[in-house]
């Protein structure tokens, strides 16, 4: 049996998954770049925005992250000020996760930089393309969750990354 061509790794799923992830960092990072933050940390200040007081095991789940890297991002954002932990109030065994003023001022200042990333990202695309991409990537996604060894919790009432509403 021959060997596959080079021609054949590049046109494989998987590569141009991964080459399509490498690329849409490095865009990011090139908005981004003078602020300091990576997507996955733009991520972590994303969630805490919206649910205030989420613990670090939650978090993870929201974001497809395994606790390790969560935990070692987390340290990285609280250094730099920009993420608190505190004891929950509810039980004192947990620790809540909050922004601080200085990443709430950090998250706005991302806003215009995320926005052009995504931008950039879906650029190559018509409308009609860019729609059509992201429902394919939702579906990709959707399908191979619960495979996965970090499944996304997925929420009740959520919306998808594209801000459809997700399905029940």
């Amino acid at each position: 049996m021959p060997e596959p061509s080079l021609d054949e790794l590049y046109r494989r799923p998987g590569f141009l998954i991964r080459r399509a992830q490498q690329i849409a960092v490095s865009l990011f990072l090139e908005e981004s770049g003078a602020l300091g933050i990576t997507n996955t940390q733009y991520g972590i200040l994303t969630v805490l925005k919206h649910r205030p007081g989420t613990d670090q095991i939650t978090l993870a789940k929201l974001l497809g992250l395994d606790r390790s890297t969560t935990g070692m991002v987390l340290d990285k954002l609280e250094q730099a000020g920009l993420v608190k932990r505190r004891v929950a109030v509810a039980d004192r065994r947990k620790r809540e996760l909050v922004l601080t003023r200085p990443g709430e001022r950090m998250l706005h200042a991302l806003t215009e930089p995320a926005r052009r990333a995504q931008a950039r990202v879906l650029s190559p695309f018509t409308a009609t393309e860019q729609t059509a991409f992201l429902g394919l990537l939702e579906k990709f996604v959707g399908a191979f969750n619960g495979s996965t060894r970090v499944p996304l919790e997925k929420q009740r009432g959520a919306r998808t990354p594209t801000g459809r509403p997700r399905a029940a």
